[in-house]
């Protein structure tokens, strides 16, 4: 019964579904891949990628493995991270800065999808590098987290 209620509370959002291949002895195999965003807007977010041969398999594997890797975030009062923070992970940047209230997100594609469904709603973002969907919502979430920690208060 947990479970059940533990689901309703997180919203799930498909960021990218791709169809990928293996070639073996007999040709080639194609199944999908599916990157998918789970947040409860209340400081918790997380990414999961999910492998199967149907699209819907994909995208059930990949919320099962986003909530198994759920990070808290902290936002202050105005519905922003704490303190400016530039992330780089591998070729992806992504510049994340506090705003006041009433800015809203200003950002783009995967990296509003991932503050929205964290539950920030006043930041500037600037993403920087490769546009790699997973490597931009990787690095994204790790900012996120990043911003929270070692604030002076």
């Amino acid at each position: 019964m947990e479970e059940y209620t533990q689901a309703k509370t997180f919203e799930e959002k498909v960021i990218e579904i791709s169809r990928v291949s293996r070639t073996v002895k007999g040709g080639k195999r194609i199944s999908f891949r599916a990157l998918i965003i789970v947040g409860d807007k209340n400081g918790r977010v997380g990414m999961g990628i999910g492998k199967a041969n149907e699209v819907a398999t994909a995208i059930k594997k990949g919320a099962n493995s986003a909530k198994n890797d759920l990070k808290t975030i902290s936002i202050n009062k105005a519905g922003s991270i704490l303190k400016e923070v530039l992330v780089k992970e591998g070729s992806a940047n992504v510049l994340l800065r506090p705003a006041p209230k009433g800015t809203s997100i200003i950002a783009g594609g995967v990296v509003r999808t991932v503050c929205e469904l964290s539950g920030v709603t006043n930041l500037v973002t600037k993403s920087l590098g490769s546009n790699n969907k997973i490597n931009v919502a990787r690095v994204t979430i790790k900012a996120l987290v990043e911003a929270g920690q070692n604030v002076k208060h």
